[in-house]
């Protein structure tokens, strides 16, 4: 009997997911979170008492993708890197619908109560730091510190050219087109392939889902430490614009800017010195 459709699809895209999943550090736990909108899978690495930090991934990307941010921080901290509910990954909707922001924040805290964390740092890139800026900003009693790594939406918008190039992929989405958008993307830089065909496969297994997005938030109000890490050759945006408007709007924020790097390279590309720099932030003092 010939697989139903999509079938291949998602075999492929499990695959693509277990070969960044092999990366991660022994002893790495595998957790599914039960919340009213389903359950969601989380990557655990570190001590279970050591204060936690909750990865958020860019869109179509999965907590898996977060394997040398683990690395570095879970000596010191519990990581957990979480496959968004609504986007790509092994995170399964059920129950209440997730359809608007409230929505969205409504999930991220009963992700935390699932994971008996009271507060936590956050660590989100792109779409996930649009995420983790707005639960700082409405929930500021849960998170310590804030780091955003070439956020989207939260101090710009995009460039137009970069959602034009976007297009196809979301209106049509198949892995060559996603896979020939990533390389055009980050053409002549370091992009980390298993996590491109990651993404590639991710575009076509879930075409049909829309994750959740809504307004750029006003980041005036961010009462927590806030460290911001900018991909120098970001198609997405223009990291100088962006820097000049996060100093504005967060006057105690650290803003930085990582040479040579794209906005797809992140997390995957991290550098040693950049990943050093979140660790020193997250043990900054209270």
């Amino acid at each position: 009997m010939p697989a139903p459709p999509g079938a291949f699809a998602g075999a492929r895209f499990s695959a693509a997911y277990d070969a960044l999943l092999a990366r991660w550090p022994a002893g790495t736990e595998e957790l599914d979170v039960p919340t009213p909108f389903g359950t969601t899978r989380v990557h655990a690495h570190g001590p279970a008492g050591a204060p936690p930090v909750l990865l958020l991934p860019g869109g179509g990307a999965t907590g898996a993708v977060w394997f040398r941010t683990a690395a570095a921080l879970g000596a010191a901290h519990r990581v957990l890197a979480a496959d968004i509910l609504g986007d790509a990954g092994r995170s399964v909707p059920q129950g209440r619908p997730l359809r608007t922001t409230d929505d969205l924040m409504a999930w991220l805290d009963a992700l935390l109560d699932g994971l008996g964390a009271d507060r936590a740092h956050l660590v989100g890139h792109s779409y996930g730091a649009w995420i983790a800026l707005s639960h700082a900003l409405r929930r500021p009693d849960r998170v310590d510190r804030l780091v955003l790594l070439d956020p989207t939406q939260c101090f710009a918008g995009f460039r137009p050219g970069f959602l034009l190039r976007s297009l196809p992929v979301l209106l049509r989405p198949t892995a060559a087109r996603a896979l020939a958008y990533v390389d055009r993307e980050t053409a002549g830089t370091a992009t980390d392939p298993e996590y491109k065909r990651l993404f590639a496969c991710a575009a076509e297994a879930f075409a049909g889902q829309r994750p959740v997005t809504g307004r750029r938030p006003d980041p005036s109000a961010l009462r927590a430490p806030l460290l911001v890490l900018l991909a120098e050759r970001s198609a997405a945006h223009r990291a100088g614009a962006v820097a000049a408007r996060a100093r504005a709007a967060v006057p105690h924020a650290g803003v930085e800017t990582l040479p040579g790097l794209t906005h797809f390279a992140l997390p995957t590309e991290l550098p040693p010195g950049a990943l050093a720099r979140i660790g020193a932030f997250l043990d900054g003092p209270a």
